[in-house]
């Protein structure tokens, strides 16, 4: 759409009750439906690079599920993101289960071609396999970009039974590839066992800073937000979500859950604080419902990416105003 257009909103709650018809994210309208998007929904149903629990090629549509309470106006942001931009869902990204280069090469493609149209994505895993090839796409636009990772786990080991993709390894990838600005890097929520101190160490090499879950309880959301802004400045952000940078006890539905993590509310709240930052693209991954009840890990999931979702739609019609 061009900036003098009018979005094309939500379903009306008040006129078709939430649970009736198709579930896109938030209830908005099919990208086929509006011609093009300033921010893209989409999935990535695959989950091939999981290294214990399978079922995250289903979280996205879960999310979508989980979606259809999500209201038009934030009062966290003060913004009705769907009024100020165009977002719209973009249906899935079919990829090949049985290949995962395939499957990587697939995914960068599609993300090429939604960047190509001027849009911003908002990706719904998925494993976070995902998150290499939608890196690898940002980066050709934007150069490399600042990292946000929220996870319970590093994902900067080398390979699993000789494979380079996997969901633990996509940073370090993007790492060795140049498509990450090492100066701007941090993971956030990190907790658990490891395989050894080296695995520490490596991750530093690379350039990561590391908060924790720990850290965020005893220092508040807000020094933490005020951290990573710092950290990040003025540079592209690429924010990468793992649902299970959250306490089981609020995303008990994910594939390698850990305890002692973040509350879904210490998590919005991060991301509230990074408002300011200059995000081109989200991922949130790794919600696998099968393991999910009452769709708790879902609905953490869709209010997260309605932050992120916001966070970009706020900038957009910033940008346009200038």
């Amino acid at each position: 759409m061009s900036g003098n257009e009018t979005p094309r909103g939500p379903v009306d709650s008040s006129r078709v009750p939430r649970y009736a018809g198709p579930a896109t994210f938030a209830r908005l309208p099919r990208l086929d439906e509006v011609g093009r998007a300033d921010v893209a929904v989409v999935g990535v149903p695959f989950d091939s690079g999981v290294s214990y629990r399978p079922g995250a090629r289903f979280g996205g549509n879960a999310i979508r599920e989980a979606s259809r309470l999500l209201r038009p106006y934030n009062p966290a942001q003060g913004a009705a993101p769907f009024a100020l931009a165009q977002v719209a869902d973009g249906g899935d990204i079919a990829v090949n289960p049985f290949d995962i280069h395939e499957a990587v090469e697939t995914v960068e493609a599609a993300a090429d071609e939604l960047l190509g149209t001027g849009a911003r994505l908002m990706t719904l895993g998925g494993d976070h396999t995902i998150a290499l090839p939608l890196l690898r796409s940002v980066a050709k636009k934007h150069g490399p970009v600042a990292l946000l990772h929220f996870d319970a786990h590093l994902d900067t080991w080398d390979t699993y039974f000789g494979a380079e993709y996997t969901h633990g390894t996509p940073f370090r990838r993007a790492v060795e590839e140049g498509i990450l600005d090492t100066s701007a890097l941090s993971h956030v929520g990190t907790r658990g066992p490891l395989y050894g101190k080296q695995d520490l160490t490596d991750d530093e090499k690379m350039g990561f800073g590391i908060v924790t879950s720990a850290d965020v309880m005893r220092r508040g959301v807000d020094e933490i937000a005020d951290q990573l802004r710092q950290r990040v400045g003025d540079r592209p952000l690429y924010i990468s979500i793992d649902i299970d940078c959250l306490d089981p006890a609020y995303a008990p539905g994910t594939g390698t859950p850990e305890a002692g993590g973040m509350t879904s509310r210490e998590l919005l709240e991060i991301l509230r604080g990074l408002a300011s930052c200059n995000l081109v693209s989200a991922d949130v991954v790794e919600v696998a419902p099968a393991y999910d009840h009452a769709e708790i890990t879902s609905v953490a999931a869709s209010h997260t990416a309605y932050e992120l979702t916001t966070i970009m739609s706020r900038q957009i019609a910033e940008a346009r105003a200038q």
